[in-house]
C-alpha cells in the first residue's frame, strides 16, 4: 500500500480544484492515475479483504463508478459547471442490491477534510418502508438505539435524520419513535484535517473506525 495515500491524491485534488477544467485536467491525466487512481485501487482491495474478515459478504471493486466514485461531475442540472470533484470517495459494500442501495463502509478525502462512515446514506422508498416496519418492532428497535448509543460514545456522529414528523400510521409516543424520522442511518467521523491519515497507515486507521462501526452495518444487513 503506498505509504503516501491519500495525502498525494488530496494535493492532486487540491491543483485541480484551482484548475478545474478539461484542459488541465487532461495534461495532468498521468499524474491522476498514478497519485489517485492507482493507490484508491490497492487501497479498495487491501481494505476490502480486511473487511471481509468482520463481514465476509463485503464488495470491493476496484474500478471507477464501482467502490471509486467517478472524478467527473454531472453538470446537466447545477449551476456549478466545473467538470470535475475535486473530493475522491471509496465504498465497499454488502448486499445483492445495487451499492447504494446497500449497507456499507465509506471513505471520503479531500483538501483539508475527510469523512468516515457506516450505514446506509439513504434509503430507497420500498427500503424506507421495510426500515420503518423494522423500527417498529421494539425487539429490532431496542437493539439500534443499543448499538447507537455504543457508537455515540465513542463519539462518532449519526446521521439521516430528515424528516421532523412521524410518519401518518405510527405512534408519535412509541418509544423509539426518533427512528422514524430517518431517510438513511449511518454513523460517521469528520475531520477538517488530514494529520490522523496522515500519522500513519492509513488502511489501519481506517479498518479500526470501520470495525468500532461496524454494529449498525451488521444491524443493516440483516434487518433491511
Amino acid at each position: 500500500m503506498p505509504q503516501n495515500f491519500p495525502k498525494d491524491a488530496v494535493t492532486f485534488l487540491a491543483k485541480l480544484k484551482r484548475n478545474n477544467n478539461r484542459e488541465w485536467f487532461e495534461s495532468h491525466r498521468e499524474e491522476f492515475v498514478a497519485s489517485v487512481l492507482e493507490p484508491a485501487q490497492e487501497f479498495v482491495l487491501v481494505l476490502g479483504e480486511m473487511l471481509r474478515a468482520v463481514a465476509p459478504g463485503i464488495i470491493a471493486i476496484p474500478k471507477t463508478d464501482k467502490s471509486i466514485f467517478r472524478l467527473h461531475r454531472d453538470v446537466r442540472f447545477s449551476k456549478n459547471k466545473s467538470p470535475y470533484k475535486t473530493n475522491l470517495g471509496i465504498l465497499w459494500w454488502e448486499g445483492t442490491r445495487k451499492k447504494m442501495e446497500c449497507s456499507g463502509f465509506y471513505f471520503h478525502a479531500e483538501p483539508d477534510y475527510f469523512f468516515l462512515g457506516a450505514g446506509q446514506y439513504v434509503f430507497t422508498n420500498e427500503l424506507l418502508k421495510k426500515y420503518r416496519h423494522v423500527v417498529y418492532n421494539p425487539d429490532k428497535a431496542k437493539e439500534l438505539d443499543t448499538i447507537v448509543k455504543k457508537l455515540k460514545k465513542k463519539n462518532f456522529e449519526l446521521g439521516g435524520k430528515t424528516f421532523k414528523r412521524v410518519p401518518k400510521g405510527f405512534d408519535a409516543e412509541y418509544p423509539y419513535s426518533d427512528y422514524l424520522l430517518y431517510n438513511g442511518i449511518y454513523v460517521y467521523e469528520e475531520r477538517l484535517d488530514l494529520k490522523k491519515l496522515e500519522k500513519g497507515n492509513t488502511v489501519d486507521f481506517a479498518y479500526k473506525k470501520f470495525v468500532e462501526m461496524l454494529p449498525l452495518h451488521l444491524w443493516l444487513v440483516k434487518n433491511i
